[in-house]
């Protein structure tokens, strides 16, 4: 092996141990939720997925850094990892570009309205307006929910490329949180299918009991999906029917309308694009290409981190 190799391939392995650490970093951070908000090392190993002694480098790094702190044996998050959320916001003017939109939306129905994007299997709200004063399940920005389960993720879900919508369900869990929540993939993948044929998704009583949503579309000004739009509300005063009649045109103008808001944001518009991993015809591997121009359970966080490495960040509530 040359000395050129040599350095090359200790660079590949420095680079290796740095993607890794910065990923387990980030899988500590996101164990920690409203249910776990200060805990013992072996609950952010269990949380996380990983090792023990991994988590325990992890959490000594976040507290070297200011991000985390231990009391009395107990690891909690300090205020300053408010400033990683603040700094995406402040530099793409996600406020500014979509709660205008949104506001209108909540000023004609009431309720709530909000945007997400595709994140792993998750819906993850990057802006979101509520009027609503009943208690439900959080909706906020930084927030993330099982796709599967909102009308937002199944509208994400529908405009996957056929092979990330075949990737999603080759890691697709089953979540019954009521009674009325599709939990079978096959009954899934039809939803799915009307709401890409349709333009749309309802999701009635599937997250949380009184929580209904209807959902569409933002695309790009080239027309590739990079985000979804939704008008939310209680299930016992609002019926599919009336959704559809009565909301659906309103978000879809609202939709269409942010289109023409993202040309004036760039920095936005690029963070919203997904980075599609190109499948490899002869050996059947994923490798990330950008994008064409045209909650909780031990390991969710570990799962999230390992399908951003290995697979995509795609733009996939109240949902």
């Amino acid at each position: 092996m040359t000395g050129r190799t040599q350095a090359e391939a200790r660079d590949g392995k420095r680079k290796s141990e740095f993607v890794g650490s910065l990923a387990h970093g980030l899988s500590v951070l996101q164990a920690f939720d409203g249910g776990h908000g200060e805990m013992a090392l072996v609950e952010v190993a269990r949380r996380s997925g990983l090792s023990p002694a991994t988590a325990r480098r992890s959490l000594l790094t976040l507290i070297e850094l200011g991000y985390a702190r231990l009391v009395d044996k107990r690891y909690v998050l300090t205020p300053n990892v408010l400033a990683l959320g603040s700094a995406y916001l402040r530099a793409s003017r996600v406020d500014e570009a979509f709660t205008p939109e949104l506001k209108r939306i909540v000023e004609t129905f009431g309720d709530a309205a909000s945007v997400t994007v595709l994140e792993g299997t998750s819906i993850l709200y990057v802006a979101h307006v509520s009027q609503q004063r009943m208690s439900r399940m959080t909706a906020g920005v930084g927030v993330t929910y099982p796709a599967q389960l909102t009308s937002m993720g199944r509208v994400l879900l529908a405009h996957l490329p056929e092979f990330q919508l075949d990737r999603f369900f080759a890691e697709f869990r089953a979540m019954k949180p009521t009674a009325r929540t599709i939990d079978d993939p096959n009954e899934l993948r039809a939803e799915i299918a009307r709401a890409r044929d349709s333009g749309y998704a309802v999701a009635i009583d599937q997250l949380d009991y009184g929580v209904a949503a209807i959902a569409a579309p933002i695309r790009d000004p080239q027309g590739e999906v990079v985000a979804a739009i939704n008008s939310s509300g209680y299930s016992g005063t609002l019926t599919r029917k009336a959704m559809i009649e009565e909301r659906l045109p309103k978000l879809r103008a609202s939709a269409a309308a942010l289109t023409q808001v993202l040309r004036r944001y760039p920095a936005l518009l690029h963070s919203l694009r997904p980075l599609w991993p190109q499948a490899n015809a002869a050996t059947g591997s994923a490798v990330s290409m950008p994008a064409p121009a045209s909650s909780g359970g031990a390991s969710s966080a570990a799962r999230r981190a390992s399908s951003k490495k290995a697979a995509y960040r795609s733009p996939i509530g109240t949902p």
